[in-house]
């Protein structure tokens, strides 16, 4: 046990991943474990939508038709044991079809089933308690027009099937790194109290969770990275101290570095120090990352604190609809041209709202790609001949933004000059789909698992309240400005990726060398954030960005509140998850000394 090192693969990081994933890391020798995250806020909410329409679907069926069918012979061949969150909303029937196709093809592996986030079931409950929205304060959605509810669990449950004898573990929403965790607790025996452990193992799990964005997808040097489209999928070595080595499968393309692991790390996290999983709170502000060799990197020093007493629950709700479309223009003053068809498609509408006694548009955007519109008041672009122009609006009614859309069109032979595009099927409105997110003691979730006929009760009643207050907070380093100082852009210095959580995203900026670190820190303050995203923040004062220092791997977390439009399908951004967001900030003017600057000029040549 001492001596063992585990090795998992993340074949899956969303809903829709590529297929050759699967037999890829099945041709990795020595593998022990491929797990599959397939869930996100978004995902949740298309999952309880089919779920409404027909009660056999709600699951990730891709991962029984596309990952396990064509593929299930070699993993009982090779002993190699899946866990998955395939199960969505709907559990169950996942396990069901998973179970059938076993059957079918006439293999002994056994399926667990983890249930009991679902906790929809309480909806009229949740409201009448007066449940409020753990960010905003607001209060419970009307019951019925509530999607979904889940609650997110944790890694024990997982772990407790694959000690009964599972060979594919199968669950509806769990936290993504939980199916990583579980292998870990299983293996290596870790109890609730080996704390920097699970913080290991955790961190391990968000490592792989979003599958080849730790093997150079999204790179900020994504030049570095060969044969992208052979890229690899992670695998980690794990050992029993939770210390762990990020690579791929030999002859793959893709990249593992220090700067790609740096990215995942800080991808989608708010606080560093108070990463709150249902397991354990994670500080990954002393986690160290380390190139080991080729395409091998290691990584250690997270720690832990004991795990909350409480489950972050999601639930989706239905708020009104959404629509709109993309046009092109080019030619002489596209983007004037395009903004002026923009407004005329919202005036035409309005005119058309009138005589149907129809409300206004709740909201409007008009977005203009090719003039730097997403920079804000820092483009750099003063008119342009070729632009794509996104139009969008929310509306009550889905009528509404069936109007708009027909305006869109109508008004095609009444444009100015240059307008253009690619043919296909027209648009439809459809619904806004809004998260809300709360904590509920976890005493009153029941979370059960199921393996062949035998369901096992799993206690997860643990956790102790939460106090961030008490944080001790590294101090932010120094820098020594001196005369002579020289201006470079922040991605001469930094590497950087963004993400989002509901209606707040994170932009993680990771030093290239430990020494630039302090001169990021003097430069890039939560005033000058704010401004860089004044467009999008809801509310640009004092508050809306907080900046985290993470030492052991000289890089900085930025959490920006409210900042993008209700976020996923609830927003009518062009980037409604913030992922291009670090690229923003990556422009942003550095001063530091010539030293460093001839320094940097020299590594580009």
């Amino acid at each position: 046990m001492a001596d063992r090192v585990l090795r998992i693969g993340g074949a899956s990081g969303f809903w829709g991943d590529a297929a050759r994933a699967t037999p890829q890391l099945l041709n990795s020798p020595g593998l022990d474990y491929i797990v599959y995250d397939y869930l996100a806020e978004i995902t949740m909410s298309i999952m309880a939508r089919a779920r409404a329409k027909d009660a056999s679907k709600g699951y990730a069926a891709d991962f029984v038709s596309a990952a396990m069918k064509p593929n299930l012979s070699l993993i009982a061949e090779r002993g190699i044991r899946v866990i998955s969150n395939a199960g969505g909303v709907n559990p169950g029937a996942c396990v069901q079809a998973l179970r059938e196709e076993i059957a079918a093809q006439g293999l002994a592996l056994k399926v667990a089933c983890v249930t009991g986030d679902d906790l929809l079931d309480n909806k009229a409950a949740f409201q009448s308690s007066g449940v409020t929205e753990m960010f905003s304060g607001t209060a419970f959605p009307p019951a019925d027009k509530v999607l979904s509810i889940n609650a997110y669990l944790g890694a024990f449950p997982i772990a407790r099937a694959l000690d009964l004898g599972a060979d594919i573990v199968v669950t509806g929403r769990c936290v993504d790194s939980a199916v990583t965790l579980g292998a870990c607790i299983h293996a290596f025996g870790w109890g609730r109290d080996d704390l920097d452990q699970l913080a290991m193992g955790s961190l391990a799990g968000h490592i792989l969770e979003c599958g080849p964005q730790a093997t150079g997808g999204n790179f900020t040097d994504w030049e570095q990275v060969p044969d992208i489209a052979n890229i690899g999928y992670p695998v980690a070595e794990i050992s029993p101290d939770g210390s762990f080595l990020c690579t791929k499968p030999a002859d793959t393309g893709g990249l593992v570095s220090t700067g790609t692991v740096s990215e995942q790390m800080l991808y989608e996290i708010g606080d560093p120090q108070a990463y709150i999983l249902p397991d354990v709170v994670c500080d990954f502000s002393t986690a160290r990352i380390e190139q080991a060799g080729k395409d091998l990197v290691r990584v250690s020093g997270a720690t832990g604190r004991p795990a909350p007493d409480t489950y972050k629950v999601s639930a989706t709700y239905a708020d009104e609809f959404r629509g709109g479309t993309y046009m092109s223009f080019y030619g002489i003053d596209a983007d004037k041209k395009a903004r002026a068809l923009g407004e005329a498609v919202f005036e035409a509408a309005r005119t058309v709202f009138s005589a149907f006694g129809l409300a206004d548009f709740s909201e409007t955007s008009i977005e203009l790609l090719g003039t730097e519109s997403q920079y804000g008041a820092f483009s750099e672009v003063s008119g342009s001949r070729e632009v794509a122009m996104k139009i969008a609006a929310k509306h009550p009614d889905a009528m509404g933004i069936g109007i708009l859309l027909k305006e869109a069109v109508g008004l095609g032979l009444a444009t100015p000059p240059g307008l253009s595009g690619f043919a296909g099927s027209r648009p439809s409105p459809s619904p806004v789909v809004r998260l809300f997110s709360f904590t509920v003691p976890r005493v009153q979730v029941r979370v059960n698992l199921t393996l062949g006929d035998e369901t096992v009760a799993c206690d997860e009643s643990h956790g102790e309240t939460l106090d961030c207050s008490a944080i001790e907070r590294p101090a932010t380093p120094t820098a020594d400005v001196s005369a002579g100082m020289v201006t470079v852009p922040l991605v001469a210095l930094a590497w950087g990726r963004s993400g989002d959580k509901g209606d707040k995203a994170n932009i993680g900026i990771i030093a290239r060398r430990a020494e630039y670190l302090p001169y990021i820190c003097d430069a890039l303050t939560e005033t000058v954030v704010s401004e860089r995203f004044a467009h999008f923040l809801a509310d640009a004062s004092p508050g809306s960005v907080e900046r985290f220092i993470l030492p052991g791997a000289h890089a900085i977390n930025f959490l920006l509140h409210d900042v993008l439009g209700g976020g996923g399908v609830a927003s009518i951004r062009n980037d409604p998850q913030g992922k291009g967001y670090a690229q923003l900030l990556l422009s942003c003017p550095i001063p530091v000394p010539a030293t460093i600057a001839a320094t940097v000029a020299e590594s580009e040549l």
